[in-house]
């Protein structure tokens, strides 16, 4: 996997990070649902990277991260500001562990 398909594949996941629908005034809800690799290749991705990022020891901790930050944020953050936190967990993740 060269870096610039590991580029791409942290920025296909970071795309799929969303705000969950909310109610008025309601909390803040992350979601997050990993495409499968089939999808990821449909979508151009490198699937052997795909899947080793898929398969790597830390990523049920990244997912539970992700859709955790709003327990991390100050509840007065505005929704699209956790949203851009929880897509910044998913850069850090990879940048920090995926192996190249």
């Amino acid at each position: 996997m060269t870096p610039e398909q590991l580029r791409a594949i942290m920025e296909y996941l970071m795309e799929k990070v969303c705000l969950k629908d909310q109610t008025d005034g309601g909390e803040v809800e992350i979601e997050f649902v990993a495409p499968s690799a089939e999808e990821a290749q449909r979508d151009g991705l490198d699937t052997e990277g795909y899947k080793q990022i898929l398969a790597s020891p830390w990523w049920d901790e990244m997912v539970e991260d992700i859709v955790e930050t709003p327990d991390m944020c100050d509840p007065e953050d505005p929704a699209e500001r956790v949203l851009q936190y929880a897509k910044d967990v998913v850069s850090e993740y990879i940048r920090k562990r995926a192996e190249l």
